[in-house]
């Protein structure tokens, strides 16, 4: 197989995913229509709620559900063969994934904007969405504690990152007053801003940022430095209002992948390098079992519970019209599945291009994968771009700086839900100080600080990352669950999202099952409490969801 059959088989399946099954789901499932008002127009405040041009809002949601997700699942995922990771990866998206991000998203407008654990309640019942609205909070300290973990680690090991990286902030603050103050037609900033970013990647490149004599003379190491930086960002940047940062920062990150993506493919066309790793390889050296591990290994990229919180929870508020539900949030999402399938290609054909056995060094059993999964994007994806013409380090650094902004947008969304959880909460409770908004943005802040404190040198989020995978896939199939119960009670088609929704809750209950059991066996009893916490909420809420059915029909 040649890099060039990957990427065709791939886009095949997405032209008919978003040309015929999307417009299927948009018509005879969901039914849209541009006579309903979105919430971003019936509670327009300025802040939240704010009724945005579909493609500004394409890229807001594509840069916040991506993050390093589909990054880094398929990069370790390929260990297994690069059929099986392929296959999850596309078909996933185009039958699971898509419809999971297109559901919540239409669930939500149709319920005001809210979240897809507050609508729960709707159905199931006050104690389900609570315990929903407990576990999205879990999810999202844990989702902040490990991205600025890998942010900061980034940044120590690709110095070349740091300026583009912190140059977006002030580009994207420029491009929400010219677009939103100053009424700018947003082609011009678009172009421009774009520009000054690649040209601050190429400084960048020239130029690496090294703290460490910084940090020392604070008495950090460089990786703390950088994490207390990246939470005292992410509180304010969590309270301002979406269009002055979040939304154009999003924007911008999302024309650059498509530029980056764009580089990549062409380079996979172009030379078409030879996939070397093993089609089909079920049992890799100390690897769990493909089945059901695979599907909880690549996440986001085929399927991400995440999503439902950016889809219920900033996206939905922004939706100008119904219409343009199909193209924020299935278009969306395949954006993100092409990532991933450019990952593959860089991991399993790109490495080689230098040197052929580059990928058995770096894939020769599991243990070798998890430290070395992102280099061998790093190398894979600068070899493709570099047979382009580019010199190797700049392709390099091209690819370095996308992970670390995508990561960084992820926790500037990550953040935001936190705010709005927390929000929730204190109006259901009469908890009158967590509905302000900065009150609410440093508990999630500090919450999320304290899981990173919790071991030494910030590792402590990744303490419970090997949980993650599997809670990020329940949540999503909980998310489906909620999608379904709208569409139950609105005597709608649910097939589409029966299937998906039973296929995903087995298999990932399965995996969080197992998860706990070889803890267990291990003696790491907290992450096997953790394991078994999740599950009996999981196990909560779909018996009360099940009730509810019960009582629809």
């Amino acid at each position: 197989m040649s890099a060039l059959g990957i990427v065709l088989f791939a886009f095949i399946c997405y032209l008919f995913g978003y040309l015929v099954y999307s417009k299927y789901l948009s018509q005879k499932v969901f039914q849209l229509s541009d006579e309903n008002p979105t919430p971003a127009h019936e509670l327009r405040d300025g802040v939240d709620y704010v009724p945005t041009n579909k493609w500004i809002l394409l890229g807001h949601h594509f840069t916040s559900i991506t993050g390093a997700g589909p990054i880094v699942g398929p990069a370790i995922a390929v260990i297994w063969g690069w059929l099986p990771a392929l296959l999850w990866v596309v078909l996933g998206a185009v039958f699971v994934g898509a419809v999971h991000d297109f559901g919540a998203l239409v669930t939500s407008v149709r319920h005001k904007g809210r979240s897809i654990g507050s609508i729960l309640g709707n159905y199931a019942g006050e104690r389900a969405r609570i315990v929903f609205l407990l576990l999205i909070l879990a999810l999202a300290i844990l989702v902040n504690a490990v991205f600025a973990y890998v942010i900061a680690l980034l940044f120590t090991k690709f110095p070349s990152s740091v300026i583009p990286a912190w140059a977006i902030v002030p580009l994207a603050l420029a491009f929400g007053y010219s677009v939103y103050r100053f009424r700018v037609n947003f082609l011009i900033p678009t172009v421009l801003f774009l520009a000054i970013l690649y040209l601050s990647i190429y400084i960048g490149s020239l130029y690496p940022v090294d703290i460490s004599p910084v940090a020392k003379a604070l008495g950090l190491d460089p990786i703390m430095f950088w994490i207390l930086i990246l939470f005292l960002y992410t509180f304010f940047a969590s309270s301002l209002p979406v269009w002055l940062l979040l939304q154009p920062r999003d924007f911008l990150n999302g024309l650059q992948l498509v530029v980056l993506l764009l580089l990549v493919y062409a380079g996979a066309v172009f030379s078409n390098p030879k996939v070397v790793a093993p089609t089909f390889n079920p049992s890799p050296q100390g690897a769990p079992p493909i089945v059901p591990f695979l599907f909880i290994t690549i996440a986001c990229g085929a399927l991400s519970g995440f999503h439902a919180l950016v889809s219920s929870g900033t996206t939905s508020k922004q939706l100008s019209r119904e219409s343009d539900a199909r193209t924020v949030g299935y278009l969306g999402f395949l954006g993100e599945s092409s990532l991933a399938v450019a990952v593959i290609v860089a991991c399993t054909a790109g490495i080689a291009m230098v040197s052929a056995d580059r990928f058995s060094e770096l894939y020769s059993s599991w243990a070798t994968i998890k430290k070395s999964a992102i280099p061998a994007v790093v190398e894979g994806g600068g070899n493709l771009i570099a047979s382009l013409g580019f010199d190797t380090a700049l392709a390099q650094t091209l690819v370095a700086t996308l992970i670390v902004l995508f990561a960084a947008t992820t926790m500037d969304t990550s953040v935001r839900i936190q705010r709005y959880i927390l929000n929730e909460l204190g109006y259901i409770y009469s908890l009158k100080p967590l509905t302000n908004p900065w009150i609410a943005s440093f508990i999630a802040v500090v919450s999320s600080l304290a899981l990173v404190l919790a071991k030494e040198g910030g590792k402590g989020g990744l303490v419970f990352w090997p949980v993650f995978g599997a809670a990020n896939q329940l949540l999503a199939g909980l998310a489906l669950l909620v999608t379904y119960l709208y569409l139950k009670k609105s005597s709608k088609k649910t097939l589409p999202v029966l299937i998906p929704l039973i296929a995903v809750l087995l298999i990932t209950s399965t995996a969080m099952f197992m998860n706990a059991l070889n803890n267990f066996a291990k003696g790491d009893y907290l992450l096997a409490f953790v394991s078994s916490f999740i599950l009996l909420l999981e196990a909560v809420i779909i018996l009360e969801s099940i009730r509810a059915v019960r009582s629809l029909t």
